[in-house]
Order: structure tokens, then C-alpha cells, then sequence
């Protein structure tokens, strides 16, 4: 889930930061252009006020007045227009000139620069000359390199008279946007890393009342069933959901109690009735013929109900043991087991192998792994035929933190079928009914090490029959009714 939230916040974080970014950047590149204009606008006027000193004759003429005082006069504030344009063309680098109506020059700066015949210049000249101030370009961006013209009308007695232009490069001006341009990135990509790292840490506290959650739903399946999440905290919804499991929690465990308790309760209490029908039949076998069958099959029949209320007893205790495990040498409980086994395979005519490491340890119960152990050669040696042989291997994956038991038997083996139900309780093979058994060895056997943290696999063996793998953890496992993992979780 949190691969697919994580990515979801990030795209509308930086949508929002697109769509706040964006605008930002175009507010910049105007305000830099608003404020070159305005710089340009007030050039122009500058400009206007000097060329409208330069002439005093009717519509701007020089010579009309015909007085040499005059022209002399005329002629040295022209030239010291000239001048100052030319000081401001070196100093800012911006053409600029003052033209007639007819677009000749009065003066200008650089020598020879004239109006632009088309484009925004031609189209500003033309605005001023119908008495307006050109009206404002548009936006230059930094890709751009076009100059940015204004242009401003002189006018006397209603007339306009000159046009003032400058025409400024846009260097500086896109400079200065491309700066604060890359600047806003660098506050974006700060905040979008701001935004992942809060995303993070938002969709860790999201999911982390479904991980405790999840948590305590592993551990109930795996046999802890004192698991519970704490629902003190976190949203409304999350706190009534781990209400609710916990409710569910209690009534499974309850259930799974007072199933226990019958089982234990009912075996314990038909074995003195069964003792006692055992005996009865033993008496009256006394006055039968020697070999009597039905009295053989009554007795059979007898120990073998006894059997089963063993089992079900054992059953019942191991669902309900609290496993310590402790650090044991697996190897060496292995080769224990397997030594006790040998006088039955023999008198079997079985070959019981063992191979694997001389040391290999593991967390386990030594009991409970020994008594399941057992019951898996047990079952090994009940269907492997005389002649065939049985190995067990103990051997410690390098890919994974276990220790591992396998015992591989040359009996008939299962099909895929039965492969998925075999370790139920009471279920056997209907080609294997014929061999002694009660259907709960490996029922037993799989109790037993989950109370200790360990697994138990089925699989087919080749060339015939069947590999039953022990999996024992080479750590510390938080299992148990009064392990860790029965703390309540806090959601």
C-alpha cells in the first residue's frame, strides 16, 4: 500500500507546487520588464523635455526664426542633447535618438542608428507619433533576445513635433530573471524534498496502525492467540476497527479455549471407562477359545480407541504448552533421535541414514522438537517397505537465518491432493488406511513446533515418497502466550 500512497502524495505536492511556482516565475519576469519600462518611460520623458528646448520655431523648425542669436542658441542645446545622449548610450548601452515626424534623425545615439522599419519598434513610433506613449512591449524570457523599444512623443502647441526612442538590450533585464527563475527551482526543489520527506513520514504514520494491525493478525494465525492491538490512539475509524478485532481476538481465543478444554476434558474422562471395557474384555476373553477372532478384534479395536484418546489428549496439551526455547545444538538432538530409532528400522528392515554438519544450533524447544521429530520418524519408518531407506539431514541454508531437519522416506508417497491436507487432524491417505495410526502424529508434531517458533513442510521425494522439512530459526523467536508478541500493539 505504501508504494502505491507514497507516489499519490508526491504527484499533487508537486502539483501544488507547479501550479504555485509557475505563476511566481511569470510574476518575476513581468516585474523585471515593468521595471526596465518604467525606467525607459522616464529616459523618454527626460529625453522629450530636452528636444522640446531645442527648437523655439513653429512646429520645430530651426531656421524659421532667421535671428543668428537664436540659431546659435538653437544649435548648442542641440548639441548638448546630442551629448547627452551619446554619455547615456555609453553609460547604459541603450540606443536611443530623437526623430522628426518624417523618422529623420535630430540626434541619436550610436551615429547611424535609425527607426526600426518593422516590429514592435515601427509599431511604438507609430504610437507616438498619434500624440500616445507607445504602449508597453511584450514579455521578454531569457530565450528571447529581441530589445525592448519605447517610444515617447514631443508635442508643442498640440503638435507633435520629435518622437523620442530608445531601444534597450535585454541582456541584464533576462540575466536577472534567469536568476531568480533559478533561484524559485531552488526553493521548489528544497520544498519538494520538504514535501517527500514529509510524504514519507505521513504515509509511515498512515499505514502504521495496518502494520500493527497486520502484526497481530499474523500472530493470532500462527498460534498467538493472546495477540491484541491497543486502541488508544490513531483515527476514529482505526480505533474502532482494532476494537473490533480485538473483540474477534477474544471471542477466537475463547472458542479455541473451550475447544481445548473439551478434547482435554473428553479424553481424560473416557479413558477410565475404556480401562475398565478393556478389562472387562480381557475377563471374558478367559472364557473364550484360545484365538478367538472376534475377541481379538474387539481387543484391537479397543487399544486402538485407547490410542486415539492419547493422542487427543497430547493434542490438546500441545495447542495449550507455553514453549521456551533455548539455545540447542540441533545436530546433536537429531543424531540422538535417530540413534534411538535404529533397533526399530532394523527389526523393519529399513536403512535409517543420517548426514549434515557435526554442529548446527538453533532456538528451539528440545522437548517438543525431540517428540516432533519423533513422530515424523515414526511416520517415515511406518510406510517406507522393508528394503528401502529413510534419510535424515540436518543442514543450514545459506540464504536463510534457519536450521533445517529433513526426513525423506522411499514409502509410496502423496499425491498433490493429498499433499495439501496431510498434517490435518484425523486425515489419512484412503490407500494408507491399513497402517496403525490415529491421523494425528503429524497434527501433534505441527503444535508442538509452533509453540516454539518453528515450521513444518510437506513435499514430494524423488524418485518415491515423501520429504517432511523441520524448520528451526538460528534466532531468538517472539512466540508464545507469554512471549513478546503477546503484548498489546499500540495502534
Amino acid at each position: 500500500m505504501r508504494t502505491r500512497l507514497l507516489p499519490l502524495l508526491i504527484v499533487l505536492m508537486t502539483s501544488v507546487l507547479l501550479a504555485l511556482g509557475f505563476p511566481l516565475a511569470v510574476s518575476l519576469a513581468a516585474r523585471e520588464q515593468q521595471r526596465v519600462i518604467v525606467d525607459r518611460i522616464d529616459d523618454t520623458a527626460r529625453f522629450a523635455a530636452l528636444a522640446q528646448s531645442v527648437t523655439s520655431g513653429p512646429g520645430g523648425r530651426l531656421t524659421e526664426w532667421g535671428d543668428d542669436a537664436s540659431a546659435a542658441e538653437e544649435e548648442r542645446r542641440l548639441s548638448t542633447l546630442r551629448d547627452d545622449l551619446l554619455r547615456y548610450h555609453e553609460v547604459y548601452g541603450i540606443k536611443v535618438g530623437v526623430f522628426q515626424r518624417t523618422g529623420t534623425p535630430l540626434a541619436q545615439a550610436p551615429a547611424g542608428w535609425q527607426v526600426p522599419r518593422e516590429g514592435e519598434g515601427a509599431e511604438a513610433f507609430a504610437e507616438a507619433l498619434a500624440g500616445r506613449r507607445s504602449h508597453d512591449p511584450g514579455q521578454v524570457w531569457p530565450w528571447q533576445r529581441d530589445g525592448l523599444t519605447v517610444a515617447s512623443p514631443v508635442i508643442r502647441d498640440g503638435d507633435v513635433v520629435y518622437v523620442v526612442v530608445t531601444e534597450s538590450p535585454t541582456g541584464p533585464m533576462r540575466s536577472r530573471i534567469l536568476h531568480g527563475w533559478l533561484l524559485i527551482a531552488g526553493g521548489e526543489a528544497a520544498a519538494m524534498l520538504l514535501a517527500v520527506g514529509a510524504a514519507i513520514r505521513l504515509t509511515g504514520w498512515v499505514l502504521r496502525p495496518i502494520r500493527i494491525l497486520d502484526a497481530a493478525t499474523h500472530g493470532i494465525a500462527t498460534g498467538r492467540m493472546n495477540s491484541r492491538v491497543a486502541a488508544a490512539s490513531g483515527p476514529p475509524e482505526l480505533r474502532r476497527l482494532a476494537r473490533s478485532f480485538n473483540e474477534m481476538a477474544d471471542n477466537v481465543e475463547e472458542v479455541l479455549e473451550q475447544q481445548r478444554a473439551f478434547v482435554a476434558d473428553a479424553s481424560h474422562q473416557l479413558r477410565n471407562p475404556l480401562a475398565a471395557l478393556l478389562l472387562r474384555i480381557e475377563l471374558l476373553a478367559l472364557d473364550l477359545p484360545e484365538g478367538h477372532t472376534e475377541i481379538a478384534s474387539v481387543r484391537a479395536e479397543g487399544k486402538r480407541l485407547a490410542r486415539v484418546l492419547d493422542d487427543l489428549l497430547d493434542l490438546a496439551l500441545a495447542e495449550h504448552a507455553t514453549s521456551l526455547p533455548v539455545l540447542t545444538d540441533i545436530a546433536e538432538l537429531t543424531t540422538d533421535r535417530v540413534g534411538a530409532w535404529l533397533p526399530l528400522a532394523e527389526s523393519e528392515g529399513v536403512r535409517l541414514t543420517h548426514g549434515g554438519p557435526a554442529a548446527a544450533t538453533g532456538w528451539a524447544d528440545p522437548v517438543a522438537l525431540s517428540s516432533a521429530l519423533d513422530a515424523v520418524v515414526d511416520n517415515a519408518l511406518k510406510f517406507t517397505p522393508a528394503g528401502a531407506a529413510v534419510h535424515v539431514t540436518v543442514a543450514v541454508p545459506a540464504d536463510t537465518d534457519t536450521v533445517t531437519i529433513t526426513v525423506a522416506d522411499g514409502g509410496p508417497g502423496l499425491t498433490g491432493e493429498e499433499l495439501d491436507r496431510v498434517g490435518d487432524r484425523f486425515w489419512r491417505s484412503n490407500r494408507h488406511q491399513n497402517v496403525s495410526g490415529s491421523g494425528l502424529g503429524l497434527s501433534i508434531s505441527r503444535a508442538l513446533l509452533a509453540a516454539g517458533g518453528a515450521g513444518l513442510a510437506f513435499a514430494p521425494n524423488e524418485p518415491t515418497g515423501l520429504r517432511v522439512t523441520i524448520t528451526v530459526p538460528r534466532t531468538p523467536a517472539e512466540t508464545g502466550p507469554g512471549g513478546p508478541a503477546a503484548e498489546g500493539a499500540t495502534a
